[in-house]
This record gives C-alpha cells, sequence and structure tokens, in this order.
C-alpha cells in the first residue's frame, strides 16, 4: 500500500509540474503609424479637459435622455448582443470541459456475476456454479500531462473564451453606434419631413395667391404653372420623407428588439442634444483597446498555444488506470478482512512513425502566421475607421457654417424675390429659383448637421467606447 501511495504522489508530482511546449507569446508590432493624421484635414487630438472615449460610459456620452433609454432598451432586448453573450456562455463552457482534463475521471461502480462452470473446465473435475461480488472506485486512462498537450489546449480555450469576450463587448459597442445612427437619422427625416411639409404650404399658398392674380389678369398662366410644379415637386418630397420615416423606424424598432414607445421618438435633429465631445489622443496605442483588436490578439495567443500541443504530441504520452475495491463471492464479506482488491496500471505510448502528427504541427504553424495577419489587419482596419472619422471631425464645422451662411443667404434672397414680384419689378422664375435654392439649402443642412452628429457617434465607438465600465482603465501594455 505504502509503494502505491509514493506512485500516486510521484504520479501528481509529474502532472503539476510539466512543461509547456508552446512558443513563448510576443505582441506583433503594430503596422500602423504612432501617431493619428495630420494635414489640412485634421485638427488638434490634445485639446485640454476633453476627455477620451475609453473614459466616458455611454451614458455619459450620449446626453439625451430619450436616446439613452432607447440604447437600454436594445442592449436588453437585441437578438444580435443576445446571441453574442450565449456564445460566451458556450465558450465558457467549452474551456471548462477542456481544463476538466487536467484531471481524473473517477468513478464509481458495482457488480455481480453468477457463472456456470462445466466439469471439464472445472478444476475439482465437478460442475460447479462460481458467483461474485465486488464493488470498485477508479479511474480509467487518466493522461499525465507532463509535455504540455493538454495544459495547451486548455490555455487554447481560455483564449478562444476571452476572444469570445471581446466579440459580445464589439457588439455592444457596434448596437450602441447602430442605435444612436438609426435615431440620429429618424430624427433628420423628420426635421427634412417638416421642411417638406412647410416647403409645400408656402408653395400652396402662393399658388392659391397667384391663382386669384390670375384669375383677374394680374398673373400669367406661365406663373401659375411655374408655381404649380414647386408644389407637385414638395409633395414627391413629402412622400418620399414620409417614407423614409417609416423605414428608419423599423430599422430602428429592429436594432433595438422591440417596438419603440412614441414618447421616445424625435420629433427632430435640431429637438435632439448633442452628445459629448471627445478627442482621440495623440498615440494610435488606444487602438489596442477595441474588443475586436483584443479578440483578434486572444484568437492568436490561441493558435499559439496550439502550436504547443501540436508539439507535445510528438512526445510519449503517460496515461494511468488505477483501481481500489473490494470482491468476494458473498454479499456480506465483501467489507471484511482480506477482500480488499486494488490495481495499478500506467501505460507508455511512444509515437514512432505519424506522418499526421507532423502535418498536424505545419498547420498549426501556418494557422499562427493567419492569426498574426488578421490581428495585423484589424489593427490596420482600426486605424482607417478612426482616421476617417478624424477627418469627418476636422471638416464637418467648416461645411457647417458655410452650409448655414448659405440658407440665411438664400432665404433673405427668397424673401427679397418675392416682394419684388408681389410689387410687380420681379418675374415669378426668379422666385422659383430662389425658392428652390432655399429648399435644397435647407436641407443640406440638415444633412451636415446628421453628418456631425453620426460620426461623433461613430468616433465614439471606433475609439472603443461604449464598453463595460469593468474594463474602462485596462492596461493595453499587458
Amino acid at each position: 500500500m505504502k509503494t502505491r501511495h509514493w506512485i500516486i504522489a510521484l504520479t501528481l508530482m509529474i502532472c503539476v509540474t510539466g512543461c509547456s511546449m508552446a512558443p513563448k507569446y510576443n505582441r506583433p508590432q503594430a503596422p500602423v503609424p504612432a501617431e493619428w493624421p495630420k494635414g489640412p484635414a485634421y485638427r488638434e487630438n490634445n485639446e485640454p479637459n476633453v476627455p477620451q472615449a475609453y473614459e466616458l460610459s455611454w451614458q455619459e456620452f450620449f446626453t439625451d435622455e430619450k436616446l439613452r433609454t432607447i440604447i437600454d432598451m436594445g442592449l436588453k432586448n437585441n437578438r444580435d448582443l443576445r446571441i453574442a453573450a450565449l456564445n460566451v456562455e458556450r465558450a465558457r463552457g467549452l474551456y471548462g470541459i477542456q481544463a476538466a482534463e487536467l484531471y481524473p475521471i473517477v468513478n464509481a461502480g458495482g457488480g455481480y456475476v453468477k457463472q456456470r462452470i462445466p466439469a471439464d473446465l472445472s478444476g475439482t473435475g465437478r460442475t460447479e456454479t462460481v458467483k461474485s461480488y465486488d464493488v470498485e472506485l477508479g479511474m480509467a486512462s487518466w493522461e499525465i500531462d507532463f509535455f504540455g498537450r493538454i495544459r495547451s489546449l486548455k490555455d487554447s480555450a481560455l483564449k478562444q473564451f476571452f476572444a469570445s469576450q471581446m466579440a459580445r463587448r464589439s457588439a455592444q459597442i457596434s448596437l450602441i453606434s447602430e442605435i444612436a445612427s438609426a435615431y440620429l437619422t429618424l430624427a433628420a427625416d423628420q426635421e427634412s419631413l417638416q421642411i417638406a411639409q412647410s416647403t409645400f404650404d408656402s408653395q400652396q399658398a402662393a399658388y392659391d395667391l397667384i391663382k386669384r392674380r390670375y384669375e383677374s389678369g394680374l398673373s400669367q398662366r406661365l406663373d401659375l404653372l411655374q408655381v404649380q410644379t414647386r408644389v407637385d415637386a414638395a409633395r414627391v418630397d413629402i412622400s418620399l420623407f414620409t417614407r423614409l420615416v417609416a423605414q428608419d423606424l423599423s430599422a430602428l424598432n429592429l436594432l433595438v428588439g422591440s417596438t419603440v414607445p412614441d414618447e421616445f421618438l424625435p420629433n427632430s435633429l435640431t429637438a435632439v442634444e448633442q452628445p459629448q465631445t471627445i478627442s482621440a489622443g495623440i498615440s494610435s496605442d488606444v487602438l489596442l483597446r477595441r474588443p475586436d483588436v483584443l479578440q483578434a490578439e486572444n484568437l492568436l495567443m490561441a493558435s499559439n498555444a496550439n502550436i504547443g500541443a501540436a508539439r507535445a504530441a510528438l512526445f510519449p504520452r503517460i496515461s494511468l488506470t488505477s483501481t481500489i475495491g473490494t470482491a468476494s463471492t458473498e454479499l456480506n464479506g465483501l467489507f471484511s478482512n482480506g477482500s480488499t482488491t486494488w490495481t495499478f496500471a500506467p501505460q507508455f505510448v511512444m509515437p514512432i512513425f505519424d506522418p499526421r502528427a507532423w502535418s498536424a504541427l505545419d498547420v498549426t504553424k501556418t494557422d499562427q502566421k493567419i492569426a498574426v495577419a488578421q490581428y495585423e489587419r484589424s489593427i490596420q482596419g482600426a486605424f482607417k475607421e478612426v482616421a476617417d472619422s478624424l477627418a469627418v471631425q476636422g471638416t464637418i464645422e467648416d461645411q457647417l457654417t458655410a452650409q448655414q451662411s448659405l440658407t440665411d443667404a438664400t432665404a433673405e434672397t427668397y424673401r427679397l424675390s418675392n416682394t419684388r414680384y408681389l410689387k410687380g419689378i420681379e418675374n415669378y422664375l426668379t422666385v422659383i429659383d430662389a425658392q428652390r435654392s432655399l429648399y435644397s439649402a435647407e436641407q443640406g443642412l440638415v444633412s451636415y448637421r446628421l453628418a456631425k452628429a453620426v460620426n461623433q457617434a461613430r468616433l465614439y465607438a471606433v475609439l472603443g467606447g461604449g464598453d463595460d465600465p469593468i474594463f474602462a482603465n485596462m492596461d493595453v501594455k499587458k
């Protein structure tokens, strides 16, 4: 018995101190510039007292109360996010299965056998009936992880679990950004619909006035036809924006995962509170905080661990089968003195010729190279997304200022043209041109304001904002 105890203790010590054949992981150098792009399209990103995206929760970034309520509804009800969360649970379970391979599976069992032995096979020369009872506790084919094969597979499963967590976080950030964009688009189309309706009302009034003047012989039929074209054009746009509003609402409901109550829907883009101003900082290292980049890195580390498992498969495997129990020919004798039984059966398997193992090692090395390329591609894609958003941020204010000036000028032009027409100084074609320019300028102003708000939400997302608070202060150097 003492010998058996020493053997088991030695086996457990070997298992605990097993080596790993996985290559040492070194994070690849980011294949992007260390700083954000500079030039006429970009503005300085080191403004004082302006927080960076990861320093603000989405509740702090989005200041509009209705939008915050809708985002919260989406985080609870969106099915894609729910699937991502369930994938995390699944990956956790798979990791638990793989980690359990390090430990023996212990089973208890019992049996009863009754057997008739013919006379010519019996040692006594007479027919015998033999019966036996046994109760055992044991483990079967427990692999001792001396070369780290199981440990490497466990590490790979753990990194894949972390990658699934990053995927869920990335899905949450994307969902928040998409809900905000859909909400802002709905608000902009609502405002465009109001502009189209207001233009229709004013043109309908002008049509009625010119019709009376035409009937009195004070206006030409050409003037009546020209204003009718503007009335019909406004009716077309009213139908267009009515359809767009309905489609925007359907898209928002799909993202939220339920029907958004009417009291939370925006009436116009002007009424929506703008999000907080954020800074991208100086260094592009902030990209290493992005969940999609962390997901790619965890998958890279998983492929690194798989190399260790493939290498260990080329070395001997040691497994152990052991049982301890009691046996007796009588049920009441199972636990009497002298009925103890035990087995101790270690097994050693040494690969001699198995081309599959070498091919598997080559595959894992290739997979690791693919994972490196995917990790680098994710960083490059993230850098482009941020650079594009920064370009919009650096130029949209000038566009808005110019568009606002254009709208004010065309509004005054329309007012003066209409006044001159009513006094008989100007023909109605000038009024029509001025009104058309005003309508286009007002719609353009809404489009630029929408572009600014949507880009602000997008910049927050591509910089890694909207994440869980527990990860807000993650050290990207680790």
